[in-house]
């Protein structure tokens, strides 16, 4: 099962910038509590990693967020490396996803078609 291992160490690269995110950066762009990391595809040697990221409110924070993550690069990339006992860290490629705020959009129109059916049963 070659991917397993790889797959595993997505996760904890995943799990660590997030921690890293919450704890250690101090970027306003990335630092407000309302970016999450929302997948992390890594390469198979190990050697590249995509990480998509999103922002609560909209493409335009989620924007800045990545150039602030863009911006911390380094203190990411020493940081995990550190706390996975890599002996070389991946080099990064942060990415915009706006899932969150798709997944926000369709959630509010179930919700108004949920209170249409209601409205209308009454």
């Amino acid at each position: 099962m070659p991917g397993f291992k790889n797959a595993r160490l997505a996760e904890d690269i995943k799990r660590e910038i997030s921690l890293l995110i919450q704890e250690r950066i101090k970027d306003p762009r990335v630092s407000d509590g309302l970016v999450s990391v929302v997948r992390v595809d890594l390469s198979g040697d190990n050697s590249h990693c995509k990480v998509y990221v999103s922002h609560i409110k909209g493409g335009e924070y989620t924007a800045k967020a990545v150039e602030g993550l863009k911006s911390a690069m380094s203190v990411i990339r020493r940081e995990t490396a550190n706390k996975l006992h890599m002996k070389k860290a991946p080099e990064f490629v942060f990415i915009a996803d706006d899932s969150i705020e798709h997944s926000a959009a369709i959630s509010r129109m179930i919700d108004e078609a949920v209170g249409k059916e209601v409205a209308a049963d009454e």
